[in-house]
């Protein structure tokens, strides 16, 4: 189990040079490997923890050196953020209920609660909002589904979102990729992007306690 935290730690700071060497060996199966990683961090509930911010920005920023296209990519994670998004609604719309009611291994309460309240405060455009957010735009969806939210609307915001979150990491790390500090430093810009994305996760945590209190 540590071994595979370890992987998992050296995938996510390191992911610019995992992403070159699945590019040179697996060619253009890297979009599927990509599609697949999205797809899995917004369709499945049970993985909130998939490097999508740093993932995207890296393969922005790989697309810039001519090993991917930038439009391909564009157009695959947008479409498995979408399908992702829709396949975790159906299911919160199906369990959801059950699932908040109790405390599963992999689904937990809290994480429920805590997507619940931050619908609460930010009503439909919480799913813009938590696309940008780590464990929140997984839970997002689900929680959408659960709480019986009309398709259409889910959709218009489910559309929007991902057009805003796609266009936007994929962009600055197309842009950026041949900035200086950026290639010296990618590990640094990585966490930088974590530490970012995970503040609204932070801020809901503490508004929570702080209530509870």
């Amino acid at each position: 189990m540590i071994d595979l935290i370890k992987q998992f730690i050296d995938f996510v700071l390191h992911i610019d040079k995992h992403l070159i060497e699945l590019a040179s060996q697996y060619h253009q199966w890297t979009y599927l490997i990509i599609f697949l990683i999205v797809f899995c961090e917004t369709g499945l509930v049970i993985m909130p923890f998939l490097p999508g911010d740093s993932l995207l920005f890296a393969a922005g920023a790989l697309c810039a050196t001519g090993a991917l296209n930038i439009w391909v990519l564009i157009i695959g994670v947008f479409s498995a953020a979408v399908l992702g998004d829709n396949i975790n609604y159906v299911v919160g719309k199906f369990i959801g209920r059950k699932v908040s009611e109790g405390n599963g291994r992999f689904i937990k309460k809290d994480y429920i609660t805590r997507t619940e309240k931050f619908y609460e405060k930010h009503g439909g455009k919480a799913l813009i909002m938590a696309r940008f957010a780590p464990i929140l735009r997984t839970f997002a969806p689900f929680v959408a589904g659960a709480g019986r939210m009309e398709y259409p609307r889910f959709l218009t915001y489910c559309i929007v979102g991902n057009l805003l979150w796609v266009n936007i990491f994929c962009w600055v790390g197309y842009l950026f990729a041949n900035n200086e500090f950026v290639k010296n430093n990618f590990s640094v810009v990585v966490l930088g992007i974590i530490f970012v994305s995970l503040i609204p996760v932070v801020l809901a945590w503490w508004k929570s306690r702080k209530t509870a209190n």
